[in-house]
Parts: structure tokens; sequence; C-alpha cells
């Protein structure tokens, strides 16, 4: 791992010097040309090479655990810019072609339909670069995973006294919809559903769905640790105001789980 940690260095300084593209290898964040953004602001250049790259090292999350992270913060934004290279490294880091297509249906959801569709487009083009085939994708009515029928009771009226009078429709839809179906697609790993919901409400700002989700991800296995780190990672994505909006939130619910 350290040999080819050298190389990739090796390869994003080489490209550096004849200010192609840049595409770091597994690590870091590259989707433009260095020469041009060295010509307008060479300190992003610096803190994007020097800075990013070894964010991406950081052992708190695993590169794959990364880039779902990134691409959800992406796609939510409808940043589209670096989208192909980071789908491209997402591929390369383990994440499968069935559970981007996920990601996108899953961000449909919860960061909007509009932008969910806007990414189809440049992940339709790295999937034919890559010759990955429909026969690599989610069926559209898999058979769905088992639903633990007490919780989401729990949940399903928790929501109504809330909000049944408010909209109805609304808290039906969220039940049969999103609870009892789109969050059981298997295509997609319940923790790894979490780890995009809780990237896309902190890249849209919304915080205030933030509790429950967060809770729901560490009760399906993401750590106290990880999900800091999944703070961490998104600062640099999403801008630092973002990223500290969701701290307070983040700490309170931190405070009041067990202790792991």
């Amino acid at each position: 791992m350290k040999n080819l940690n050298v190389l990739a260095a090796l390869s994003v300084t080489t490209l550096l010097l004849v200010g192609a593209p840049i595409a770091h290898a597994g690590r870091g964040a590259y989707a433009f040309n260095a020469d041009e953004v060295s010509q307008v602001a060479p300190a992003l250049m610096h803190y994007s090479h020097d800075v990013l790259c070894k964010l991406w090292e950081r052992p708190e999350l695993s590169p794959r655990d990364r880039s779902i992270v990134t691409l959800a913060a992406l796609i939510s934004r409808d940043q589209t810019t670096e989208l192909p290279y980071y789908v491209d490294q997402a591929l390369d880091n383990g994440v499968k072609p069935r559970e981007i297509s996920e990601i996108i249906t899953h961000l449909a959801f919860y960061a909007s339909r509009a932008n969910a569709l806007s990414a189809v487009p440049i992940v339709r083009q790295v999937f034919a670069e890559r010759k990955i085939g429909t026969d690599q994708l989610p069926a559209a009515e898999p058979k769905l995973l088992a639903l633990d029928e007490a919780t989401e009771a729990k949940r399903a009226q928790l929501v109504s006294q809330s909000f049944g009078s408010t909209a109805p429709g609304l808290v039906q839809y969220t039940t049969d919809v999103l609870f009892r179906d789109l969050w059981l697609r298997p295509d997609l790993a319940p923790r790894d559903r979490s780890l995009v919901t809780v990237s896309a409400l902190i890249a849209s700002g919304y915080v205030a769905q933030l509790p429950y989700h967060l809770n729901k991800a560490m009760d399906g296995g993401l750590t106290q640790t990880q999900a800091g780190e999944v703070i961490t990672h998104l600062a640099f994505y999403i801008g630092w105001p973002n990223a500290f909006s969701a701290l307070p939130v983040a700490k309170e619910v931190f405070e009041k789980r067990p202790k792991q």
C-alpha cells in the first residue's frame, strides 16, 4: 500500500508539471486542469494537492466510505463538474455499479429528483466507458429486505401523531414509499443508505432531519468516530459553514447515546 501511495503521488506530481487534467489514482480530488487553476488560484492548487490528498488517506473512514460520502454530497448539491472523476474513483474504491445506481435513486428522495436526474447522464457516460451494462444494475422491483416491524411501527406512530393531521399524504408516502420500500431495497446496504442520507442532509443544510438519521446510521453500525469523520470529510466538499452547522446536532446525538 505504501508503494502504491508513492506511485500515486508521483503521478500527481507529473500531471501537475505537464498541466494535464488530474486524476489522482485512488486518492485525492482532481477533475480539472492544474495549469488553469494555478493561473487563477495557485493557493487552491496547493490546498488541493497537499491537504485534500492527505484527507483521503485518513484511517477513520475507508476509501470506499469516502467515495460514497463524496458522491452523495456532489449529487445532492448538483455539483457535476467533478462527478465523472469521483464516480470513476468510487468504482476503483470498491463501490459497485448497482450501488452507485441505488445512491442516485435514494438521493431522488433526499436531495430532489432533479439533482438525481442531473447525475444520470454523467454516470451513464462513465459506465459506458467502463463497459458496465444494465446486467450490473439493480432490478426496478427487487425482492425487498426484511422489515423490522417493531422499529418501523414506532417511527410511523411518532410521525403520524406529530404530522398526520398536517400533511397526511406526506406521512403515508413516507411510510409506504420510503421506509417500506426504498430503505428495503437490497442493492445498497442499510448502513450505506444511512451514510448517503446523512451526507446528503449535511450537504444540503437540512440539519433538522439529522438527529433521526444519524441515530439510524449509528444503530446500523456507523461508529461515532466514523460519523465525526464524515463531517470532517464533507467540509472540503460542501464548505466549512455547512460542516460546522452539523456539529452541534451531531454532538447532541453523540452525548445522548450510550458510550461505544
